[in-house]
C-alpha cells in the first residue's frame, strides 16, 4: 500500500545534500585510487608483483565491500542515512590511516578490506537519500552530480597523492612523532586518513528526509523475490554496467603504471597529466550521461539508463583504448580524453534507472545487490585481469597495454551484448512499477 507522497525539502537544499554526499564519495575514490600511483615503492616494500598488488586494489576491497553491502543496505531501508555514512566514512578513514604502518602483505590486504567494510556503508545510503530529496525526472541528474565523486576523487588520488609521493621521495623518508623514519607513500595514506576523519563532521549538516512512498523496510527475502520476478531487467542492467566497469576500474588502476612504464614518465608526471583529465572529463561524462538519460525518459524511453550504457560502451570500444597505441606519452594523455569520457557517462544513469526500478522500502538493498555485482565484477576482476595477463600470459611488466587492450575490448564488447538483450525486459518492468506514467 503506498503511502501519501512526503513533503520535499526545498532543491537548494537537496543540492546542498548532494555536494556534501559527493564529497564524501570523492574521500572514499581517494583511498581506492591512491594505490595505483604507488605500485612501484609498495611493490618493493612489501616484496610483491603485479597480481598481488592488484589484489590489494582489486579484489581485497571488493570482497567485503560487495558482501557488507547487503546488511548495511538494509539498514539504509530501515535507520538513519545520515548516521550510517557518517560512521562509514569514519571507518574508511580509520583503515586508510591504518595502511601506512603494514609492514607484510597480509597486514595490508586485511586493511584494504577494512577500507572496503567501511566505504560499503555510503552508495546504498546515498541514492536512497537523494531518491526522496529529488522527484524521478531530476534524479539521474542528481546521482550524476554525485557520482562526480567517483572521477574528482580519483582526479584527486592521482593529482595530489602523485605530488605528495614525488614531493616526499624528492626529500627523502620522513620523521614522524613515535614512528620515526617513514616512507613517502605511508605518509600519503595517514594525511589521507586523518582528512577523511575530519570531513565526517560535514554529516552533522545533513538532514534524515521523510521517505517517499511505502513505509516500511522489505525483508532480504522480499527483495530477492521481487528482484527474482524482474531478473532478466535486473540481471542485464547489473551485469551490463559490471562489465563497463570492469574496463574503467582495469583502465583506472593500470594506466599510472603502463605510462612510467612505456613512456618512462615519473609519477609527478603522470600526476599533472592524468588526474585533470580523470576529474575534468570522468565529471564531464557522467553529468552528460545522467542529464541524457533524463532527456530519454522525459522522452518516454524508460529504458534511457540501459541506453546510455550500451552507447558509452560502443564508443569506448571504438575511441577509448587510442592512447593506448600512442608513439608518445604527451599524444597518449590526450587520447585519454575520449575514453575517460566515454566511461565516465554510465555512472549516474545505471543506479538512477535502478531506482525507478523499486519501490523505497527496498532501494538500499536492491542497490547492494547491484553494488555486489558491479564491484565484485568491475573493481574485483578488472584490475587483477590485467595483472594476471601482463603476469601469466604476456609475462613482461612493459606489456601492461596489450593487457589493457584485451580486457577493454572484451569488457565492452559483453557490455553492448547485454544491456542489448535487458532493453525491452526493463522497459516492461519499469511499466510494472509505474503504470501510470508509461505511454
Amino acid at each position: 500500500m503506498q503511502a501519501s507522497p512526503a513533503p520535499r525539502a526545498s532543491m537548494a537544499y537537496a543540492w546542498t545534500v548532494v555536494g556534501i554526499l559527493m564529497m564524501a564519495y570523492v574521500f572514499s575514490f581517494i583511498d581506492r585510487q591512491i594505490l595505483s600511483l604507488m605500485v612501484a615503492p609498495i611493490r618493493r616494500d612489501l616484496g610483491i608483483d603485479d597480481t598481488q598488488m592488484s589484489l590489494l586494489g582489486g579484489l581485497s576491497f571488493a570482497l567485503l565491500y560487495a558482501v557488507m553491502g547487503f546488511p548495511l543496505g538494509r539498514i539504509a531501508d530501515r535507520g538513519s542515512r545520515r548516521g550510517l555514512i557518517a560512521a562509514g566514512v569514519v571507518a574508511w578513514s580509520v583503515m586508510t590511516a591504518l595502511c601506512g604502518i603494514a609492514h607484510r602483505y597480509w597486514q595490508m590486504f586485511l586493511f584494504r578490506i577494512g577500507v572496503g567494510i567501511g566505504e560499503a556503508a555510503l552508495s546504498p545510503a546515498a541514492y536512497s537519500l537523494i531518491a526522496d530529496y529529488f522527484p524521478p525526472e531530476r534524479r539521474a541528474t542528481a546521482i550524476s552530480v554525485y557520482s562526480m565523486g567517483i572521477y574528482i576523487g580519483s582526479g584527486l588520488a592521482f593529482l595530489l597523492g602523485g605530488l605528495v609521493v614525488h614531493f616526499i621521495s624528492a626529500n627523502g623518508a620522513v620523521a614522524l612523532p613515535l614512528l620515526g623514519e617513514t616512507a613517502p607513500w605511508r605518509v600519503v595514506f595517514f594525511l589521507i586518513g586523518g582528512a577523511g576523519i575530519v570531513f565526517a563532521l560535514a554529516f552533522t549538516l545533513v538532514r534524515e528526509p521523510p521517505r517517499q512512498g511505502a513505509a516500511g523496510a522489505a525483508s532480504f527475502g522480499e527483495v530477492l523475490g521481487y528482484l527474482w520476478q524482474r531478473r532478466r531487467a535486473v540481471l542485464c542492467h547489473n551485469f551490463g554496467f559490471a562489465l563497463i566497469s570492469m574496463c574503467s576500474y582495469g583502465s583506472a588502476f593500470w594506466v599510472p603504471a603502463f605510462m612510467m612504464r612505456t613512456y618512462g614518465w615519473n609519477i609527478g608526471q603522470v600526476a599533472v597529466s592524468y588526474g585533470p583529465i580523470v576529474m575534468l572529463f570522468g565529471s564531464a561524462g557522467i553529468v552528460f550521461g545522467g542529464r541524457l538519460a533524463d532527456h530519454w525518459l522525459a522522452q518516454g524511453h524508460t529504458d534511457a539508463g540501459l541506453r546510455v550504457g550500451r552507447l558509452a560502451a560502443a564508443l569506448a570500444l571504438s575511441i577509448g583504448g587510442l592512447y593506448l597505441l600512442a608513439p608518445s606519452g604527451q599524444l597518449a594523455v590526450l587520447g585519454m580524453i575520449p575514453g575517460v569520457f566515454c566511461l565516465g557517462m554510465p555512472f549516474g544513469a545505471a543506479p538512477a534507472s535502478l531506482q525507478e526500478l523499486v519501490p523505497n522500502r527496498m532501494r538500499g538493498q536492491a542497490t547492494a545487490v547491484y553494488l555486489f555485482i558491479v564491484n565484485l565484477v568491475g573493481l574485483g576482476i578488472g584490475p587483477t585481469a590485467v595483472a594476471l595477463l601482463t603476469d601469466r600470459v604476456f609475462h613482461d611488466d612493459n606489456l601492461v597495454g596489450a593487457s589493457l587492450i584485451c580486457v577493454g575490448v572484451a569488457a565492452n564488447i559483453g557490455a553492448i551484448v547485454v544491456l542489448s538483450s535487458g532493453l525491452r525486459a526493463f522497459r516492461e518492468g519499469y511499466a510494472q512499477v509505474h503504470p501510470a506514467t508509461v505511454r
